[in-house]
């Protein structure tokens, strides 16, 4: 849970006050860390996504317009840097795996741990859910990933809470299966 005092550390940064970019920085990176851990089960992986929301949110924070909170934008930037660092290492280990070298995780990551493997799996599914249905993508990455209320994600989202549970419910039962399937 992000610090009590972020959001107007937040608004005073958006519109350039530098010390308190810094102390919104510091004060957000115990909760941008966590939160990436929960997308990317490798804590170095975790680490670097970190790194990357951080910078994201110092060349960006302009843009925080302070009409929602402030924790709600940053998971937002939360969820799309963590999806992104993961796919760069499956690229990664992908263009690896090509050039016969050592892949990303020498063990196989599904096999290490039911957690790992179950985030991997997720990660996986996510993939396909945006590829096949990419409506249902946010709903599901705010609410059950960055656990946002319902209302969070209808705000962030632009859409009507009934079409939130809606997409919800239809991502989860998509994720689901692809999950049995692929078990």
């Amino acid at each position: 849970m992000l610090p009590y005092d972020v959001e107007p550390l937040a608004r005073r940064a958006a519109i350039g006050d530098s010390q308190a970019l810094e102390g919104l920085l510091h004060a957000i990176r115990p909760e941008v860390l966590r939160r990436c851990g929960r997308f990317l089960p490798n804590r170095e992986d975790a680490e670097d996504a970190a790194q990357e929301v951080l910078l994201h949110v110092a060349q960006k924070i302009g843009t925080f317009e302070g009409r929602s909170l402030f924790s709600t934008w940053l998971h937002t930037v939360i969820a799309n840097d963590a999806r992104q660092k993961y796919r760069e290492l499956k690229r990664r280990a992908a263009e690896r795996s090509a050039l016969h070298e050592a892949a990303i995780y020498r063990a196989d990551p599904h096999t290490t741990s039911v957690i790992v493997g179950s985030r991997l799996n997720l990660l996986e599914a996510l993939e396909h859910l945006e590829r096949d249905h990419p409506a249902l993508v946010a709903p599901l990455v705010y609410r059950d990933l960055c656990q946002m209320d319902y209302a969070e994600v209808a705000e962030r989202t632009g859409l009507p809470l009934g079409t939130v549970k809606s997409r919800l419910h239809a991502g989860r039962k998509y994720v689901r299966q692809w999950m049995r399937a692929n078990a």
